[in-house]
């Protein structure tokens, strides 16, 4: 007799309506369906469409109607982010439907029971190429990938190699990135050859969002990332990085630092650094008022151009000059988490108190901090002064993506040519800034 497993949770969740999409999706391995002898399926397409949900659950479903005590994978870039965007509500609507769970949190593992049926559910991540190490070995009659293009072309092979069940199946779901992306190039272009049911999705297909929450994703992004986050696109990322969303309404005078001067007391005040020694140094000087970032003053030295390299304990100085005798001390100053040296210098010198209130390594991710600092400039809450910031102005409005990084090496990457200013802005931004917190950003 196999043991009754006890339900730990009570499911409070409910669906008004599933599309024409994701039925199909919830339906396409049913013998009635044509498509039942596939031997997965691809859903790609905009961000927030609906793909997640039916695809989870019919996953699970289908595991439950044809196998019992076999594994399966499910996988995300972590084990963390799938537990959170994608176990945390499948949980309790497997519940609901008379699905008994139990989890193994040491080895990742989920047991689900219905009836006299159980069969074992790993949960694995893919975030780099180590991680095909951890799949590694095992034999699966399943495999569910979670935004599967943010995976490593090795952990993916490794663990599509690892279905050798009879009747076993593979289930992908992603967001577009560039039309070189091996997950693109060798399953998407090639669903039809390998017998995959390939589905694209829009926004316009998840029923549970309305008009105007589709209204305002589609205000958040510009440039590549509208093209794949919005329209569903596998896209090229070219030319100038901020050239859709960077203009003179993302520029401000003198007038509001008028305005800063008077609310000054109920601003936050940040110092956001590139460090250089022989590239150029970065300082901004950056006010908060929860509604939109004002880069009041940069300090842009670049040593190939005064023939003069500066120590650190020199920039530390400048660094002193710049954040000044103010009324306001910074809350933070976010560094190049290359700087090693020069944090060294800011605590032994005591210059971290003087500076600001707390110094912090930057997230130094470079495509979502691109993207994340788009959206702010497409909503208008990043702007910086017309005559102070010349040099981070100007650099911003050339910032451009790298075409022989992405043709050579199938990698997207900014070109690596006056991008102090830009770097500072996105390890400064990504690093501390929610655009959800702010008053005019839906």
């Amino acid at each position: 007799m196999i043991k009754k497993i006890k339900n730990i949770i009570k499911p409070v969740i409910k669906f008004n309506t599933f599309s024409r999409k994701q039925l199909q999706i919830l339906t396409w391995w049913e013998k009635e369906s044509p498509y039942s002898k596939y031997n997965g399926i691809i859903c790609d397409g905009s961000i927030r469409a609906g793909k997640t949900v039916p695809m989870a659950i019919s996953f699970v479903l289908w595991a439950m109607k044809y196998f019992d005590a076999q594994n399966f994978a499910m996988c995300g870039k972590t084990v963390g982010s799938f537990k959170r965007n994608v176990w945390k509500w499948l949980k309790p609507v497997l519940i609901l439907r008379g699905f008994a769970i139990e989890e193994d949190r040491t080895s990742n593992l989920i047991y689900i029971q219905k009836g006299y049926v159980v069969n074992y559910f790993y949960i694995f991540g893919g975030r780099d190429e180590s991680s095909q190490d951890l799949i590694q070995g095992i034999t699966l009659a399943g495999l569910l990938l979670d935004e599967v293009a943010l995976m490593p072309e090795s952990f993916v092979n490794q663990a599509t190699g690892r279905c050798s069940i009879l009747g076993a199946k593979l289930w992908f779901n992603c967001n577009p990135e560039s039309p070189v992306h091996y997950f693109y190039t060798d399953w998407i272009q090639k669903a039809k050859e390998k017998k995959f049911l390939h589905i694209h999705f829009m926004m316009e297909d998840n029923p549970s969002l309305s008009q105007e929450v589709i209204q305002s994703y589609k205000s958040r992004y510009a440039g590549v990332f509208f093209q794949r986050f919005i329209l569903g696109l596998w896209v090229m990322a070219q030319g100038a990085i901020y050239k859709d969303c960077f203009d003179d309404d993302n520029l401000f005078g003198d007038e509001l630092i008028d305005y800063i001067s008077r609310n000054i007391f109920r601003m936050k005040r940040y110092i956001f650094i590139d460090y250089g020694t022989v590239n150029p140094m970065v300082f901004l000087d950056v006010y908060d008022d929860n509604e939109k970032l004002y880069v009041v003053n940069e300090y842009y030295y670049d040593s190939k151009k005064t023939g003069i390299e500066k120590t650190d304990l020199e920039y530390g100085e400048d660094l002193l000059k710049f954040v000044g005798d103010k009324s306001i001390t910074p809350a933070y100053v976010v560094i190049d988490p290359s700087a090693a040296s020069f944090k060294v210098l800011l605590r032994k010198k005591g210059l971290r108190g003087k500076v600001a209130e707390d110094t912090i390594n930057a997230d130094n991710k470079v495509l979502e901090g691109i993207r994340h600092v788009s959206s702010l400039l497409k909503k208008k809450i990043l702007s910086f002064h017309k005559d102070n910031c010349k040099n981070t102005i100007n650099e911003m409005k050339s910032y451009v993506w790298d075409d022989k990084a992405l043709k050579n090496q199938a990698k997207e990457k900014p070109l690596k040519i006056a991008d102090h200013g830009p770097d500072a802005v996105r390890y400064g931004c990504f690093t501390l800034i929610n655009p959800r917190r702010y008053n005019n950003a839906s």
